[in-house]
C-alpha cells in the first residue's frame, strides 16, 4: 500500500480549474518528484495534499487514512511535514526559536535531542542559533525551513521548490541534504522547477503540465526522455 495516494484530485481557484484529475503515489522510502513549468500547478498539488487547499473532487490518503476534512496542523502529528515555497520562516525569531516552533507536536523531552540532530545535519544553523532568522542568507533560510520541518520527525517530508533563488553551489548542498535524509529513511515528495537536480535524486517522477500529469516513470527514464530533455533539461 502506498504511504501517500492522491487519486483524481480537481482543484479550483474560483472559476479557474488549476488541477485537473491528478493522481500520484509515494511509497515508503521513496523520493518522488513532481516537475513542471512555472504555473503548471505543482504547488497547488502539494498544498492540497497538506490540507491548505481543498479539492472539489478526488481524494488524498496518507498511511491508509482519507485526509478529507483533516486540518493541516493535525497532519503534522500524523507524520507529514511541508517545507513551503519561499521558506516562510519566522523572520523576527531566532534560528533556535524557529526550530522550536517546528516541534510543537513533540514532547519537551524530545525537543532538545531533535534540535541537536538538526544542528548535526546543518552545522551552519548551530553557528547562528541565536541569530534573527530574517538576517540569514537565502541558503541558510532554506536550511532552517528544512530543519524546522524535520523537528516534527516526519514520515513524509514534502519540499516545495527548495532550490528556488539559490546559487548553484547552494542548490548542490540542498540536494546533498535531500540525499542524506533519504538515506536515513525519510520518504520525500519533492516539487521542483530544477528538473535536472530533481530527476537525479528521484526514484520516480511525474511531469505536470497545465494541471495534468503528462508523463511518469523512474527518475532515470524521465531524464532519458526526449520530451523531458527538450522541455525541462535545455535540450
Amino acid at each position: 500500500m502506498a504511504m501517500l495516494a492522491v487519486n483524481d484530485i480537481h482543484v479550483y481557484y474560483g472559476s479557474i480549474h488549476a488541477v485537473k484529475g491528478v493522481s500520484l503515489e509515494v511509497n515508503e522510502g521513496e523520493i518522488v518528484t513532481l516537475i513542471g513549468a512555472n504555473g503548471a500547478g505543482k504547488s497547488t498539488v502539494l498544498n492540497t495534499i497538506s490540507g491548505l487547499l481543498h479539492p472539489r473532487g478526488g481524494s488524498v490518503t496518507f498511511m491508509g487514512q482519507d485526509l478529507k476534512g483533516v486540518p493541516p496542523h493535525k497532519l503534522v502529528a500524523r507524520g507529514m511535514a511541508q517545507v513551503p515555497e519561499g521558506r516562510r520562516i519566522f523572520l523576527q525569531m531566532t534560528v533556535e526559536e524557529n526550530l522550536e516552533m517546528g516541534a510543537y507536536t513533540q514532547s519537551k523531552a524530545s525537543i532538545d535531542g531533535s534540535i541537536e540532530d538538526v544542528y548535526r545535519r546543518f552545522p551552519r544553523l548551530q553557528e547562528r542559533r541565536k541569530q534573527i532568522a530574517g538576517t540569514l542568507s537565502g541558503g541558510e533560510q532554506q536550511m532552517l525551513a528544512m530543519g524546522r520541518a524535520l523537528m516534527s520527525h516526519p514520515r513524509l517530508l514534502m519540499l516545495d521548490e527548495p532550490s528556488m533563488g539559490l546559487a548553484p553551489i547552494l542548490v548542490e548542498q540542498i540536494f546533498d541534504i535531500i540525499r542524506e535524509l533519504h538515506a536515513a529513511g525519510t520518504t520525500i515528495l519533492l516539487v521542483e522547477q530544477n528538473a535536472q537536480a530533481a530527476l537525479s535524486v528521484a526514484d520516480r517522477a511525474y511531469v505536470l503540465e497545465t494541471g495534468r500529469i503528462s508523463l511518469s516513470g523512474t527518475g532515470a527514464e524521465l531524464m532519458a526522455s526526449d520530451k523531458v530533455r527538450e522541455a525541462y533539461l535545455g535540450g
